[in-house]
């Protein structure tokens, strides 16, 4: 069960969400293992309990199990060279661990792997400004300043489309200006219903992980294939901020 998860350390939390089944892949575990989550949160006592904690502004960094099942659920479409949008990005966190998904470092076998971007949104300028230091303060500067990483400011339930940002059309054999850039989609707050701007920023293929609900919410998978459709499924059973607007947040409505 989740809540056994909490460690006295990073690897701690890792190693016990892999003994509970929650991270099954190697990819997964080494990502999270480069991020330590005492960067990422207000009380670093707490760092490695295995619970969602407030970050302020009515807003939490989610709890490691449901990270864990996020980046295990969209891991097909988390590959070197992948965009990925984090919606209601935070504190940094889970920004963080899919940049090394995305955008590995050099090895001997592969010493020019494809470099990804991660773009995080959230509509709360100071989460936003929190999030960058606490991404440099992690050892990713550098990849903020050349634009693997960019959080941002703006409402995250509409999506974001970067300026000149584009895809490959088979059909044309060109490069277009892109209208569903994201491979893959992670919400971290629970939205009322489906976002239909993000269904529709998404790659054809491409994958999105989603808490849906007001009273009772429950995680769901959307995912377009490479002609198009979109299949949705019902996970599990969640509980998670709401998916709001800047004063309601913060109000706490």
């Amino acid at each position: 069960m989740a809540w056994r998860c909490s460690g006295r350390s990073n690897n701690d939390l890792i190693r016990n969400m892999k003994r509970q089944g929650i991270i099954t892949s190697d990819r997964v575990a080494d990502a999270m293992a480069k991020v330590d989550r005492v960067n990422y949160v207000q009380r670093p006592g707490d760092a490695y309990q295995d619970s969602p904690q407030s970050i302020g502004y009515g807003a939490t960094i989610s709890a490691p199990h449901m990270h864990a099942h996020a980046l295990e659920n969209l891991l097909s479409y988390i590959r070197p060279g992948s965009t990925v949008l984090d919606v209601g990005s935070g504190s940094g966190y889970l920004a963080a661990v899919l940049h090394h998904l995305v955008s590995p470092a050099p090895s001997p076998d592969n010493p020019n792997p494809p470099q990804g971007k991660v773009i995080g949104i959230d509509h709360i300028p100071e989460l936003v400004g929190w999030s960058k230091h606490n991404l440099e303060r992690d050892g990713l500067g550098a990849a903020l300043q050349d634009g693997r990483i960019e959080m941002i400011v703006g409402d995250g339930r509409q999506g974001y489309i970067p300026a000149g940002m584009s895809s490959f059309s088979a059909s044309r054999g060109k490069l277009i200006p892109s209208t569903a850039p994201y491979d893959a989609i992670h919400v971290g707050a629970a939205a009322p219903t489906l976002p239909q701007a993000l269904i529709d920023q998404l790659n054809a293929p491409g994958k999105m992980f989603i808490p849906v609900g007001i009273y009772s919410q429950s995680i769901w998978e959307v995912e377009k294939t490479a002609t198009g459709h979109v299949r949705k499924r019902e996970l599990m059973g969640v509980m998670y901020v709401p998916l709001t607007d800047p004063d309601r947040q913060r109000n706490g409505v």
